[in-house]
């Protein structure tokens, strides 16, 4: 599997290696991937992708961990004898979407590179990640006000784990190939609700204070590529006044429901603090 360092990837390779499934985790730096006992760490060395496959029928595939190389990646996948994939793609991949919107771009090359591929595939479409409130930690360990932006905008945000519970049971069990699994939390939260929820969780009162979009700099967003900024928060700007795509899809393949941000918040309260 790629990207096992993610939040997503580590939550599978727990899951997998706690159902005694053998594991190899292709990392950019095995030292310090700090993987569970039972995980095989191996450099992804995308100059001899062959020798990492080798022994492998399946694949857990990371969008950006192949970057422009992911079609030789899954060529090479193919050639050591993986025959099934289950690519981590997005929502954003749907009927009217905006198909020139670089996030879209980026997933659906990478579905394309999976189906033309020859190999069997699964693709998981996640909405917004509960993960993303991370980008909140640096504001609410150095104090109770929150800056953001779209404070009323709306998602339903998914646990990783939840994620994660649904690629195992598409990589362990038969009936996946060809499908496209949409994943969503169980119920609509804004920013600010999200926020809040984690101020109760931690035992204080948040404040979001809401910054318009023009006041937005690349210090709120320190992960995203700047030439993405602003298509990112024209999409957040749509989730203001518009309910979320809310899906039962965890429910029906893992047989217990999505959790809820609150649950997210809890099991993730140490990185809030410290």
């Amino acid at each position: 599997m790629t990207g096992p360092t993610g939040n997503v990837g580590r939550a599978l390779v727990e899951r997998l290696t706690t159902a005694g499934r053998p594991v190899r985790a292709l990392t950019r730096d095995p030292q310090r991937a700090r993987l569970p006992a039972g995980a095989e760490a191996v450099r992804l060395r995308l100059d001899d992708p062959a020798a990492l496959f080798e022994g492998a029928t399946k694949l857990f595939l990371y969008v950006q961990a192949g970057g422009d190389r992911t079609a030789g990646l899954l060529a090479a996948a193919r050639a050591a004898g993986v025959r099934h994939v289950v690519l981590l793609s997005s929502s954003i991949i749907d009927s009217g979407a905006d198909e020139s919107h670089p996030i879209h771009v980026m997933h659906a090359t990478a579905e394309r590179h999976v189906r033309d591929s020859g190999l069997a595939w699964t693709f998981l479409r996640p909405g917004a990640l509960a993960a993303n409130a991370f980008q909140w930690a640096p504001q609410i360990r150095a104090g109770d006000t929150v800056r953001g932006v779209f404070a009323d905008g709306q998602s339903a945000p998914v646990h990783e784990d939840d994620i994660a519970a649904v690629a195992e049971r598409a990589l362990l069990d038969d009936g996946h190939e060809g499908a496209a699994h949409r994943l969503t939390g169980p119920e609509a939260i804004t920013n600010a609700g999200q926020v809040a929820t984690i101020g109760r969780v931690l035992g204080r009162g948040l404040r979001f204070a809401e910054l318009s979009a023009d006041e937005a700099g690349p210090e709120l967003f320190p992960h995203v590529p700047p030439g993405m900024l602003p298509a990112l928060l024209q999409t957040f700007a749509a989730t203001v006044g518009t309910p979320p795509e809310i899906t039962d899809t965890v429910r029906e393949i893992t047989g217990r429901p999505a959790r809820p941000f609150a649950a997210w918040a809890e099991d993730h309260a140490d990185g809030f603090t410290g």
